[in-house]
């Protein structure tokens, strides 16, 4: 028997780093997605084929963290992370294709992870809620992996709608349906790859959660969605990144507000804002990302800002419709004008969350 499961990529819409932080995001699922054709059997591992691969990768179901390693990582934690959970994981052949780019910041990670692990719930027979599901898919990507991210990537692939964007409260870990259609009112979603890699598994990002836990901390609260105050924080770059998630969180619940009346004038904006707080006080963006969101706004978009962990991947930006093609073309000339690699522009918009792929 072959089954077939998929999930997609996420881009988020606003609430960098929040996370781990127990605040706010607003992510997207991509219309991109990964895809698993798993064919069990009854042997004692999984063998995992990827279009990235020129050999399949052996994963044994008693697999530890640090037996495999590279994209195959991600398939072996989700193995083990079920196997701690107490979900016997069957054997069988497992293939994989994915139209989400690798390490542009759209969470191809995530995705792997849910398709992975969707197909393996289906192939044993279990059913689990979409939070725990999460949970799962976290703790493969931080105990096994080694990436010490949030619930944020994961839980959008998994609650992704057409035309809805996901408000993620992480201190209770809730997920609430957020109207998100730009295109009906005359404005493009445009999604800018830059084309330049980054890798959550080295220093930066677990840098950065850690000065956030210093923070918090020193304030005495448990997570920065207590701080009502930095005043006691005494470092002054742990000060910088507390203030970035304490402003990034009212910039969310802002941007929700504006969508709710369809004001993409204010959320561009407060995109905007949000850029300028990663490339000054978290310090996330590069060089590269700062001079394709600027050059959008310039051109005429409401409002752009890097999407993601940081130090490469994507750009977002608000755009009026009309204006949609000048502001591509603005933003890859002002690329290629300071010697970056030409950035790929596409338009998108919501697609639907993981879940079986069924024949047409």
């Amino acid at each position: 028997m072959t089954l077939s499961y998929s999930a997609p990529g996420r881009i988020n819409l606003i609430g960098e780093h929040t996370d781990y932080n127990q605040g706010f995001a607003l992510p997207i699922a991509l219309p991109q997605r990964t895809s698993v054709a798993f064919e069990l059997d009854s042997s004692h591992a999984l063998e995992v084929s990827s279009a990235i691969s020129r050999e399949p990768v052996r994963v044994g179901l008693d697999t530890e963290p640090g037996e495999v390693t590279g994209w195959a990582a991600y398939v072996a934690g989700v193995v083990w992370s079920l196997q701690h959970a107490g979900i016997p994981v069957p054997g069988g052949r497992m293939t994989i294709s994915s139209d989400v780019a690798v390490g542009s910041g759209l969470s191809s990670s995530a995705a792997l992870e849910c398709a992975v692990l969707g197909a393996l719930l289906t192939a044993s027979g279990v059913a689990l809620d979409r939070i725990e599901q999460a949970h799962i898919a976290q703790r493969a990507e931080n105990e096994y992996v080694g990436a010490p991210t949030g619930l944020l990537d994961q839980l959008a692939s998994l609650f992704g709608a057409p035309a809805q964007a996901m408000l993620i409260d992480f201190r209770d870990v809730t997920v609430q349906q957020v109207h998100f259609d730009p295109e009906a009112s005359g404005v493009a979603l445009l999604l800018v790859d830059s084309r330049a890699r980054h890798a959550h598994v080295g220093g930066d990002y677990a840098a950065r959660r850690a000065s956030c836990e210093r923070a918090a901390a020193e304030l005495g609260v448990p997570s920065l969605r207590e701080a009502a105050s930095l005043q006691k924080v005494t470092d002054p770059i742990d000060a910088r990144r507390a203030r970035h998630v304490l402003t990034e969180n009212r910039r969310v619940l802002d941007c929700v507000a504006a969508l709710a009346s369809s004001d993409f004038e204010t959320a561009g904006a407060l995109w905007t804002a949000s850029h300028a707080s990663m490339r000054d006080d978290f310090e996330i963006t590069t060089p590269h990302l700062d001079l394709i969101a600027g050059a959008a706004v310039q051109a005429g978009a409401l409002g752009a800002r890097m999407t993601g962990g940081g130090f490469g991947g994507c750009v977002i930006a608000l755009v009026p419709a009309q204006r949609a093609d000048a502001v591509s073309d603005a933003v890859v000339a002002a690329a290629r004008a300071a010697g970056y690699p030409e950035p790929c522009v596409t338009r998108t918009r919501a697609g639907a969350g993981a879940g079986p792929v069924t024949a047409a």
